[in-house]
């Protein structure tokens, strides 16, 4: 991506108050893509840690300002706390002289293909994808169909490249739930991948132990081993389970991809 003089970068993520590594993807991301030049600016904010999300744009001096969502699905955070929180019009706000652009969530765009992809082989190196059913896990709720939509939209475009014998969305709190991965699947191998932002609470202490390979909910990510100690043999089978997938670095494309995606759509107000 070329340089773009004057502009700035805000990645907005959740946060948390009880997980020191939530926001750690965010502030890789930023510092990554800061060191690049790019932006005049680039910053994180959030909805639970400091910056706050009420508070970032008043430190932004640009006077073009892109915010990319870091979540993975459209969903209440990207469709109402976070154009309350900073206080958009749309797509597109003009404020005080400046221009807020608006991106869409990194979750929706289709290069979150080969993020996935490429967290897939690394999880399971050497094993023949072939004869490997892949599962992708989201969130999932009854409450919100968007909660899996973005999950199954990337099931259907890694089915689609006919690498893994078979490809299939799972959730934690909607069917098909991730607990029955050894009764869903047809092949030996199974690799298991989180489709979170980061290593928080349901991919290194939930998602464990509806897999069975834990009893109990352990410490967290950066004290973990849950994530090196593949293959698991459960129910006659060889189960890789991966990290979240917004701790991958490839995940700075996604974002800068987003940015180039409203650019290519920009409402003809901007104009």
């Amino acid at each position: 991506m070329q340089k773009r003089p004057g502009t700035a970068l805000v990645i907005v993520g959740h946060g948390s108050t009880t997980n020191p590594d939530s926001s750690e993807p965010n502030h890789l991301l930023a510092d990554s893509i800061r060191s690049k030049g790019i932006f005049d600016e680039v910053l994180c904010c959030f909805w639970k840690e400091e910056p706050s999300m009420r508070e970032v744009l008043h430190s932004i001096s640009s006077s073009d300002i892109y915010i990319v969502p870091n979540f993975i699905s459209e969903g209440y955070f990207t469709q109402t706390v976070i154009p309350r929180e900073l206080q958009l019009e749309g797509p597109l706000t003009l404020r005080d002289g400046k221009r807020i652009r608006y991106c869409e969530p990194v979750g929706n765009h289709e290069s979150m293909t080969s993020v996935l992809l490429k967290r897939a082989r690394e999880t399971a190196p050497g094993i023949p994808t072939q004869e490997t059913s892949l599962l992708i896990v989201g969130h999932g709720t009854n409450l919100n169909d968007n909660s899996a939509k973005a999950a199954k939209n990337q099931v259907a475009l890694l089915s689609a490249l006919g690498l893994y014998a078979e490809v299939l969305p799972t959730y934690m709190e909607e069917a098909p739930l991730v607990s029955d991965w050894a009764t869903m699947t047809t092949q030996s191998n199974v690799v298991v991948i989180p489709f979170f932002i980061s290593d928080g609470l349901h991919s290194y202490q939930d998602i464990p132990v509806l897999l069975g390979i834990r009893e109990e909910v352990g410490p967290a990510a950066s004290q973990s081993e849950v994530f090196q100690t593949n293959p698991h043999h459960l129910h006659g089978k060889n189960l890789y389970y991966g990290s979240a997938i917004g701790t991958d670095p490839m995940m700075e494309r996604v974002i800068l991809d987003q940015v180039a995606a409203f650019d290519a759509s920009a409402p003809v107000t901007e104009s």
